[in-house]
């Protein structure tokens, strides 16, 4: 009878583990950018004291022409019209840019953006809107009031209809205070990339 010895062969070459090889640079990630703490809050004070300035303007010259409109005065409204060109153009306009650009440094040096949450693309949007009326819509009507106030305090008869300076007041302190609460409020959420 043979005996076959049955021998057990090595199982066949097994892998050597892999030696680890040099390793792949890992990029470092990428922090977006931030603004500092102080940089932060005196951007900060800015937007909310050019904000409030703009406001206030805006409270100014509502008074000043509900003042036009109530007298019966012609000295009193050349008076308010030549008044409303001291404040009402390019101290309006300063604010309003000053505030734009404070809240856009604001929006990209924080975690809330420009256009990542719908408050921040809202006010933005407000922002923008409002400081270009007041160069483009409200500075011609401002000049022409007074001017007609100036030739109304020489004793010429003009055709002054206070009424026509009404809305700039009016419409600019309502989308102020709108963007006040938004900014206090925050509603609405993120706003949602679509996936393509």
């Amino acid at each position: 009878m043979t005996t076959t010895t049955h021998t057990e062969t090595p199982p066949a070459a097994q892998a050597a583990p892999a030696t680890p090889g040099p390793a792949a640079p890992v990029a470092p990630a990428r922090r977006p950018w931030r603004l500092g703490g102080r940089t932060r809050k005196a951007v900060l004070v800015t937007h909310i004291l050019s904000a409030g300035a703009w406001f206030g303007m805006d409270i100014v010259m509502a008074v000043l022409v509900f003042t036009a409109i109530g007298t019966d005065s012609d000295e009193t409204r050349a008076l308010v019209f030549q008044a409303l060109e001291l404040f009402a153009i390019w101290p309006l306009a300063i604010a309003g840019l000053v505030c734009l650009a404070s809240g856009v440094l604001l929006g990209l040096g924080s975690k809330y953006g420009l256009v990542r949450f719908w408050w921040v693309a809202v006010k933005l949007v407000l922002n923008v809107l409002l400081s270009t009326l007041v160069l483009l819509a409200l500075r011609p009507g401002v000049q022409e009031a007074a001017e007609q106030g100036r030739l109304l305090g020489t004793g010429v008869t003009v055709q002054l209809e206070p009424a026509d300076m009404i809305y700039p007041p009016v419409v600019s302190t309502t989308l102020l205070l709108v963007a006040f609460l938004l900014s206090v409020f925050k509603p609405w959420g993120r706003i949602s990339r679509r996936r393509g």
